[in-house]
């Protein structure tokens, strides 16, 4: 809901919970009033009378008070919009005027012929924030910096910083700490999300899992990026964050052209770490991600079983094991296509391999479907080998500097997406390949970051940054429009690219490539602090996991610990025993049959993953479910209890497992967890209510 006060000069959104409200002062200054608990419009306005401090001439009283603080004026803290002409650095707006369209809320400023709109939208208690800049005058307009958004907390002491942390194949790991004077910053500068921070934050004081006020924020974006939390000299907070790392420029405007940030979405919460978590859930689920309300099949991927060496006969013979043991979805990874036979050679080139499909994808979709399953195949388009049929037509389609070494990782180069040329030639491929099989899911990997971002030719090419990110987008939204039944899965050497932006273009996210089930429960433990289950991809491996780590873990631990999200199967079944086969039906089985719960109920946090006893509930409806990994037990210790949450305190469940019914709140005790002891041992407990 928006309301506007009388005078046109302040404004309040409000959700079911919590509302946002900003203010424009008699000089055309706009700043926040409120971030928080719901609140009328009278209290708005009571706000926006409260005078500024007067803490010259060392100090401005805009900043820590000011919603979007551009560069230029009486001002000291880090701007949100950096600007740069010929004749002159910064800006001078004054107020254009607003506008409403449906839910949006529209603010525009002026700047002699540039136009800065900052849009806000609120979708139930999270508000979605961006920015557009203008360039309605002749000459060219630089744009150094353009945050989509800035967001300001209110008054507190002891201000604490949550932070999702990692690097390959161990991201997404949760840290707490200390919010301290200055500043901190984290981002990627790799032309990617990246592995090594997740672009979102939390703040809280005094919050616990299940109670007290959270703030976070979480930005729209699938290439470098900046968030900055700061802690200001008078000890207010504010949070800064958008597109690009540095001010070294983002794009040129010329005349005429126009910019949209990503979105900078903000989420107010009194329900503690789980609360914000599960309002992040349905918003993403209800907004963001493509088609949310479907259940996404248990897969089965190739690469572990066969890595490169592939044969059409050979990908049956999984393909018949997988649909044995109820896989829905049969999907070929790396080496179907080009001269793929190691990494270092095939990129680029996406027709299938003559000698391994001498009739192309077709014949082995065919017998997929006919075995009742789905059929995928990866790709990973915004690459080349310099060993293939593209580079040696194309050399210069990559990002390279003249007279420096085109350097290799993992023995690819980065094709320049913003090319046109190369987006043509990208979508006719992939459209191409769609056409030529019936293809039902894309896993679309991306496994270097940028190193010699250049352009040789190009007036202006750092904008390569953001207009490779703006390509990738489009082409994602072509392919999408083309072919509505295929699902496409975000990756980048596991969890490099996860964030609201390539989340509202993919069906689900790899989230890493550590298939080590223990590993993976505080991987998923901090994915789950901004992300749903619904997308994250979880797969059973084979044992010892020889990809990784060489430890040793039963079926059992294996399954339970991917049944967390969506559930994959990535082992060489031909190797599987009879006995490992029946079973991993049982649990493929098992998981359909809680499916609807763990990918679209509320998620629950009951035992983080710190050593001993683990544990996530999910509820819907009537029906709950709780995943339990014991990850070690010593000394003797019992298996602590577990207290469900979600539930109906005046109702009574019953519990599959062992027929017993409980009152109220429901105690999981030792026996009803079917015995639960020694080290990495695992269980599933569902209940419903009678």
């Amino acid at each position: 809901m928006l309301e506007i006060a009388g005078n046109g000069r302040t404004w309040l959104l409000s959700g079911p919970q919590s509302s946002y409200a900003v203010h424009l002062t008699g000089d055309d200054e706009l700043l926040h009033l409120h971030w928080g608990p719901r609140i009328g419009l009278a209290d708005a306005e009571a706000l926006a009378t409260r005078p500024l401090p007067d803490y010259w001439p060392f100090e401005s009283p805009l900043d820590g008070r000011e919603e979007y603080p551009a560069e230029g004026g009486p001002r000291f803290v880090r701007p949100a919009l950096s600007l740069r002409t010929d004749e002159r650095r910064g800006t001078e707006w004054s107020f254009d005027g607003d506008e409403t369209e449906g839910d949006e809320l529209r603010l525009r400023f002026r700047d002699a012929e540039t136009v800065v709109t900052l849009h806000y939208r609120m979708r139930d208690d999270v508000v979605e924030r961006w920015a557009t800049l203008d360039n309605q005058g002749p000459a060219p307009l630089e744009v150094l910096r353009a945050d989509s958004a800035v967001w300001t907390l209110p008054d507190r002491d002891g201000w604490r910083l949550s932070q999702l942390h990692g690097r390959w194949a161990a991201e997404s790991r949760l840290t707490r700490s200390e919010l301290t004077y200055g500043e901190q910053v984290i981002g990627s500068r790799r032309g990617h999300t990246g592995h090594q921070h997740l672009p979102w934050v939390a703040l809280d004081t005094d919050a616990t899992e299940e109670r007290g006020e959270v703030y976070g924020c979480a930005l729209g974006w699938s290439g470098s990026w900046r968030i900055a939390v700061a802690q200001l000299p008078d000890a207010r907070v504010q949070i800064t964050g958008g597109a690009g790392y540095d001010e070294s420029g983002l794009l040129r405007l010329a005349a005429g052209e126009s910019f949209t940030t990503p979105v900078f979405a903000g989420l107010w919460s009194d329900g503690g770490f789980g609360g914000a978590s599960r309002a992040w859930h349905d918003y993403q689920r209800t907004y963001v991600v493509p088609q949310a309300d479907r259940d996404r099949p248990v897969l089965f991927n190739s690469w572990e079983a066969t890595e490169f060496d592939i044969s059409e006969e050979q990908q049956r013979a999984l393909a018949r094991r997988a649909a044995a043991i109820g896989v829905e979805l049969f999907v070929v990874d790396d080496g179907w296509f080009g001269a793929r036979t190691s990494d270092r050679a095939g990129l680029g080139d996406w027709t299938p391999n003559p000698d391994r499909f001498p009739a192309g994808l077709k014949p082995l979709a065919d017998d997929v479907h006919a075995l009742g399953m789905q059929f995928g195949i990866w790709v990973e388009p915004e690459m080349v080998n310099a060993d293939s049929d593209l580079y040696r037509a194309h050399p210069d389609w990559v990002q390279y500097q003249t007279g420096r070494k085109r350097t290799e990782l993992r023995n690819q180069l980065v094709l320049n997406l913003a090319r046109e040329d190369v987006q043509e030639y990208l979508w006719e491929r992939l459209d191409a390949l769609l056409n030529s099989a019936p293809i039902d899911y894309v896993k679309w990997d991306f496994n270097r970051c940028f190193t010699d971002a250049g352009w040789p030719g190009e007036p202006y090419p750092q904008r390569l940054w953001v207009d490779h990110v703006r390509a990738l987008y489009a082409l994602l939204d072509r392919l999408r429009a083309a072919h509505p039944g295929v699902a496409f899965e975000s990756c980048s050497g596991g969890g490099g690219r996860i964030d609201l932006g390539i989340m509202s273009r993919t069906d689900q996210v790899w989230t890493s490539d550590n298939t080590d089930p223990l590993d993976r429960l505080a991987i998923q433990h901090g994915f789950s602090q901004i992300h749903p289950a619904r997308v994250m991809a979880a797969w059973v491996t084979d044992s010892p996991n020889v990809q990784l780590n060489g430890r040793a873990s039963s079926l059992r631990f294996r399954f339970v610990s991917s049944m967390a999200g969506v559930l994959g199967v990535g082992g060489d079944l031909t190797r599987w025993t009879e006995e490992e086969l029946a079973e991993a039906a049982d649990w493929v089985g098992l998981y359909k049959e809680i499916r609807p719960l763990v990918q679209h109920g509320d998620l629950y946090r009951l035992r983080a993953p710190q050593g001993g006893l683990s544990a996530v509930q999910y509820v819907r409806g009537d029906e709950t479910v709780v995943l339990a990994c014991l990850q070690a037990q010593r000394y003797g210790e019992p298996v602590p209890a577990l207290r469900l949450r979600g539930l109906d305190p005046e109702a009574s469940y019953k519990c599959h497992e062992t027929g017993e019914v409980h009152r109220g709140a429901v105690l999981l005790h030792h026996g009803m967890r079917t015995g639960l002891r020694g080290d990495l041992d695992a269980t599933v407990i569902r209940l419903r209510r009678v």
